[in-house]
Formats: C-alpha cells, structure tokens, sequence
C-alpha cells in the first residue's frame, strides 16, 4: 500500500500529470505520458527507464 498523502504529491517526472496507483500490478500510472512507474518495495521508482509503456487498452480505461 502506497501512502495517501505521498500519492497526492507525486507526479510524472517526464509529463508533471498526476499518477494513479495500481495496486494490483503495484504501479504509478500516468494516462498522459503513458508510461507506470514500478513501486519497488513500497518505494515509488520515478525513472523513466524503469518505466513500462502502458498498453492502447490501459491508455484508454
């Protein structure tokens, strides 16, 4: 679990859009850049070369 008031603050390094957490795949999103940041062990990795490139389904749900 992410904490609520880190996540409020957090943004997408490369767009500055807020992120969204999956919990389930225990990444940040950013629908604007497209791109989910992995949380390694609680720890947000805001590096886009760690980043996935989020799939044209993901972009538009």
């Amino acid at each position: 679990m992410l904490d609520k008031k880190l996540l409020q603050i957090l943004v997408c390094p490369v767009t500055k859009a807020p992120l969204s957490y999956d919990e389930t795949r225990q990444e940040l999103v950013c629908k604007a850049s497209g791109l989910a940041y992995p949380v390694r062990d609680g720890i947000p990795v805001l590096l886009e070369g760690e980043a996935r490139a989020l799939s044209a389904d993901e972009k538009l749900g």
